[in-house]
């Protein structure tokens, strides 16, 4: 039976760029960009789930942690309907080498997938930045 999926978004900034992973979805055959972070486990506050995610997937602590909102994302991706509730947390990164290259490197608990700094404003329909609506509330002071 389907489900709601409560997940920890990071969105650490350099400047206009926003970090990210690059993915692909072959069935809308549509590349597309996603902050790092992912569920939230039971027990488990938002912040810690965040906090855990960027462990797991990129090797780094997280500094100033900040929720900057909760956004609901109802979607269909990879042939399968979704929702989810999103916390969107601002942060820096304490591995400051991260900052210092566009490629930062790959997911390490997802290999061949790459994550990259890329401009707020490069996130196109053709190539967009999900959860739908995340650009906008980034752009809003």
């Amino acid at each position: 039976m389907p489900s709601i999926r409560s997940i920890a978004l990071a969105v650490p900034r350099r400047g206009e760029d926003l970090l990210v992973f690059e993915h692909y979805d072959p069935t809308k055959n549509q590349r597309f960009y996603r902050p790092l972070g992912g569920g939230i486990e039971f027990g488990e506050t938002a912040e810690s789930a965040v906090r855990r995610e960027l462990r797991e997937e990129l090797g780094v602590d997280l500094l100033d942690v900040r929720q900057l909102g909760v956004m609901e994302n109802i979607f269909h991706g990879f042939g399968r309907d979704g929702h989810e509730i999103a916390f969107i947390f601002g942060c820096r990164l304490a591995d400051q080498a991260l900052y210092e290259r566009d490629i930062v490197g790959e997911i390490l608990d997802d290999a061949g997938t790459k994550v990259m700094w890329r401009a707020l404003s490069s996130f196109t329909p053709d190539s967009p930045l999900y959860p739908d609506g995340l650009a906008t509330l980034l752009r809003d002071p």
